[in-house]
């Protein structure tokens, strides 16, 4: 037999309202005071709240220690590019491009020729010079024959004079001797007249040998002076035109245009059957081997970066794979606003505060960039780590050693000093080296 069904009372989960319809104010106040708080202050609910919280409040305890333990010794920014020694290929003298040995991409080791033009016109050139210095070498071999021939004519003409000094005194002699007789009338007046005409003419004579032997010494010493402390190699003659020789030796060689470095051909502009001026961009060539990472921080990010500080780098094309190791090897002297081709001005009415920012020279390890080259103007990511104080804001010391050198250049003249040997031996009649 069915039991009829008790009310349930005292339970705090049963709806005081159920089953009443919901539009009944009378039904709706039977809510008591008493259900409300019960309700709201689940334990467990409570429990989950105050946990929740607790991870909140712990996580953030963790992030600011991590911040201010680790995150605040580095200074990181994405504003970083890689830069490089863009060599621009120049041609020393002018001339017409038939050939070209090295293209775009392609890698070139120092000295490797590049470029030749037509060497017709240095070839007349260097032809010239060295006739022109085989002539002079004759010419100053003249000069030290003549100091003999004038030390000769120098010597006649004083034994001229000698002899024009012995002719007044014997015609002063006969003079001297017909005044004597002429008062006992032993001679005539014609005879004493003749006498005096005599020594008169013999006078003339011994001047225009005395002039004579002056003239001869001052060409003498003329063309001592020509010659004096010096020898027919060492003539300044000799060596101008040696100059030329080598001048015109260096033309006639620099036709051809070497790699000044071992790198890669970009930007060839130059074709074939062009005519070029000397100093005509031809093609650029990049050692990727010496890239660097120029790094933009913003202003107040540089108080606590200085040089020598350790960084870590990665870039765009490789990814986080891999890791470049870098070192702050200096920081720049103006922001790139001021270095800009046209600087902003700000002294306008609605200038708006910007943050700039100042370029960081981050420099990278050599045997990283030959297992993982970068190219330059890639984008890279820079994390510098700044805990490290000691070193200074700015580079104190200036250069020591050259930045960049090339000895590609440095034998292009000894051909021309062997050649220049072996015209002036050859023209001073003695054998060729």
């Amino acid at each position: 037999m069915n039991q009829p069904q008790q009310p349930q009372t005292g339970s705090t989960n049963a709806d005081p309202n159920a089953g009443a319809p919901r539009n009944n104010p009378a039904a709706q106040s039977t809510v008591t005071v008493e259900d409300v708080p019960a309700r709201r202050m689940n334990p467990r609910r409570k429990f989950g709240l105050l946990a929740i919280a607790a991870v909140v409040v712990v996580a953030g305890l963790i992030w600011a220690g991590y911040e201010w333990v680790v995150l605040s010794h580095y200074e990181d920014t994405d504003n970083a590019y890689v830069q490089g020694n863009i060599i621009q290929i120049t041609p020393q003298v002018g001339g017409t491009v038939t050939a070209i040995y090295a293209d775009e991409t392609d890698r070139v080791q120092a000295g490797q020729p590049l470029i030749k033009f037509d060497p017709a016109d240095t070839s007349v050139a260097l032809a010239q010079a060295e006739a022109a210095l085989g002539q002079t070498v004759r010419q100053v071999r003249t000069l030290y024959a003549n100091n003999a021939a004038l030390t000769a004519q120098v010597k006649l003409r004083e034994a001229d004079v000698a002899k024009a000094q012995t002719q007044l005194a014997t015609a002063q002699e006969d003079l001297t001797r017909r005044q004597r007789l002429a008062g006992t009338g032993g001679v005539s007046g014609e005879e004493l007249a003749h006498a005096r005409d005599q020594v008169t003419a013999v006078r003339s004579s011994l001047a225009a040998a005395q002039a004579a032997v002056i003239a001869a010494r001052e060409q003498l010493t003329s063309n001592r002076a020509l010659t004096d402390g010096t020898s027919v190699e060492d003539h300044p003659n000799v060596k101008a035109a040696a100059a030329k020789l080598k001048e015109a030796w260096l033309a006639a060689h620099r036709t051809t245009l070497p790699a000044p470095v071992s790198g890669y051909v970009s930007k060839r502009t130059v074709q074939l059957g062009q005519r070029v001026a000397p100093g005509t961009p031809l093609m650029a060539m990049v050692p990727l081997d010496q890239v660097w990472v120029d790094a933009n921080f913003k202003e107040n990010q540089l108080r606590d970066i200085r040089i020598g500080q350790p960084a870590t780098l990665t870039a765009d094309l490789y990814g986080g794979k891999v890791i470049y190791h870098g070192k702050v090897i200096g920081l720049g002297i103006a922001t790139g606003a001021a270095s800009a081709l046209l600087p902003a001005q700000n002294a306008t009415g609605n200038w708006i505060k910007v943050v700039q920012r100042v370029p960081v020279r981050i420099g990278l390890d050599v045997e990283q960039l030959k297992a993982h080259p970068l190219r330059v103007g890639l984008s890279m990511e820079v994390e510098v780590d700044v805990k490290d104080q000691s070193g200074p804001e700015l580079v104190q010391a200036p250069p020591v050693d050259p930045i960049a050198t090339t000895a590609v250049y440095a034998q292009a003249d000894q051909g021309a000093d062997a050649l220049a040997r072996k015209i002036i031996d050859r023209n001073l009649g003695q054998a060729a080296k």
